[in-house]
C-alpha cells in the first residue's frame, strides 16, 4: 500500500490555529502519512495540485462571528472549480477550530467544514473521542475537553497570543491528525482490494 497524502488546508488570524495546524500535522506524520501544510490564504497552483493529489483534506479555520473565518470562506468559494467536476469526491475530509470563547459557536463552523465537504463528495471524519472533563473526577486536560464530536476545537483566550493554546486542545489536534491518517491507510487498502 502507498503511504497516505494528507493535506491541512487552513487560516490562522492571530496563529492560534496555526498551532492546532502543525498539530494536526505531527499527528499525521506520526502515523505514518506524507502531509502537507496550506495556507489557504496564500494558496499556489501547486498546492491546488497537491489537495487535488490528497487522499484525505483536514480543513481549518478559527470561528470568526460564528463561522469560518473570511479567508477560509474565499478558500471554500475557489473550491467550486473542482466541484464543477467532483474532482474531491470520495477523498477523505475532517476539521478543527478555535475561538476564544469555550463553545462560541465552533460547532457551526465544524458544520460548515462538514456541508462543505459533503457538497464535494467527500466522507467526513469525526473526532472519534467521547467528551472530556465532564465529571467531577475529570480534568480541563483531558483530550476533547470542549466536548465536541464532528472535529478538534479549541479555545484560546483573546489576551493571549498562539504560546497560549491548550495543550489538551493540542493534543486532540495531534489525535484528529492521527485518526484521518488512519482511516486513509483503512480506505486506502480497500480501495487496493476492491
Amino acid at each position: 500500500m502507498t503511504t497516505p497524502v494528507v493535506s491541512i488546508a487552513y487560516h490562522s488570524g492571530f496563529g492560534h490555529t496555526a498551532v492546532l495546524a502543525e498539530a494536526v500535522r505531527a499527528g499525521a506524520a506520526g502515523a505514518g502519512a506524507e502531509v502537507h501544510l496550506i495556507k489557504v490564504d496564500e494558496i499556489t497552483d501547486e498546492q491546488w495540485e497537491t489537495l487535488d493529489r490528497s487522499d484525505a483534506i483536514v480543513f481549518g479555520s478559527p470561528t470568526y462571528m460564528g463561522t469560518a473565518s473570511g479567508a477560509f470562506h474565499v478558500f471554500a468559494e475557489a473550491t467550486s472549480k473542482r466541484w464543477f467536476g467532483q474532482d474531491w469526491k470520495d477523498k477523505l475530509a475532517a476539521g478543527f477550530t478555535n475561538s476564544a470563547s469555550k463553545s462560541g459557536d465552533k460547532l457551526h463552523t465544524l458544520q460548515f467544514f462538514q456541508t462543505l465537504a459533503a457538497q464535494h463528495g467527500m466522507h467526513w471524519v469525526n473526532l472519534g473521542l467521547l467528551p472530556g472533563w465532564n465529571a467531577s473526577t475529570a480534568s480541563e486536560n483531558d483530550l476533547n475537553r470542549l466536548g465536541f464530536f464532528a472535529g478538534a476545537a479549541a479555545q484560546s483566550n483573546n489576551d493571549q497570543g498562539p504560546e497560549g493554546v491548550h495543550k489538551a486542545d493540542i493534543a486532540t489536534a495531534e489525535h484528529l491528525g492521527r485518526r484521518i491518517a488512519e482511516t486513509a491507510q483503512v480506505f486506502g487498502r480497500g480501495r487496493s482490494a476492491a
